[in-house]
């Protein structure tokens, strides 16, 4: 079953999702070359904390920190720490919240100091995938249209996504039903209703769709050492237009 959340809970969704972005917000304007992760991550939590709401991710399944800070190849899931940023990374930033029991989350990708055009395009790839899955969370639609947009998107443009990870449904906990996959699957044939709430989140390859963990049982990287880019956001279907709950305005 697919939670359908009620208007007052979708409020509360959207004011959890203010807050991820607030977050969010701050650890880019802090995003600079010589800063480390684990300074990144302590913005994050302070940030969080200070709003009123509880970090989503620390100590989720044992994860250890606040945020998911993954640099250049890594796709998703790195652990903050010494590391240092450097002029040039790509560097993806997830974060979750809770307030009053409910969940949001958002991740985005940012370019620090100067980017090439490669890394730009990539960059460009992700977030128009990302909309165009968002576009496709329309009442009526199939799971899998939303899977099917981001893959058509991605593919137009020379990359790949990965399959191996997926968004999700999110409400009451940060993982519920559904499954969205990123790509076109058949048995994702669940009818979209006007009150779902769905974390949608392309993660975009600039080589292979593969990846793989590293030993810390966390850190995700491309199997092949090329650049992937990660975009998330929590999103309502209604009646019309998607509503997205982490937008900063």
């Amino acid at each position: 079953m697919i939670p359908v959340k009620t208007t007052q809970e979708i409020e509360i969704m959207r004011r959890s999702g203010k807050i991820v972005a607030m977050a969010l917000q701050m650890v880019k304007d802090a995003l600079k070359p010589g800063v480390t992760t684990g300074e990144l991550d302590k913005i994050a939590e302070n940030a969080i904390r200070g709003m009123g709401a509880i970090p989503a991710f620390l100590n989720y399944h044992g994860y250890p920190a606040t945020a998911c800070i993954s640099i250049n190849e890594e796709v998703v899931h790195g652990i903050p720490g010494g590391k240092v940023i450097m002029d040039g990374d790509l560097v993806s930033i997830d974060l979750g919240a809770i307030l009053e029991g409910f969940y949001a989350d958002s991740a985005w990708t940012f370019g620090v100091g100067e980017i090439s055009e490669e890394k730009q395009a990539l960059m460009q790839a992700g977030i128009d995938a990302l909309y165009a899955g968002i576009d496709a969370a329309r009442q009526g639609k199939r799971v899998r249209d939303i899977g099917s947009s981001v893959e058509k998107l991605a593919l137009s443009r020379g990359y790949t996504v990965v399959k191996d990870m997926c968004g999700h449904g999110v409400g009451k906990a940060l993982h519920e039903e559904p499954q969205i996959p990123n790509y076109w699957v058949t048995s994702a044939d669940a009818v979209l209703k006007s009150g779902m709430t769905l974390a949608i989140e392309p993660m975009v390859n600039a080589g292979t769709y593969e990846i793989r963990i590293l030993k810390d049982g966390w850190t995700t990287v491309t199997r092949d050492g090329k650049l992937s880019v990660h975009f998330e956001h929590t999103v309502a279907v209604t009646s019309g237009v998607p509503d997205i709950l982490t937008k900063l305005n």
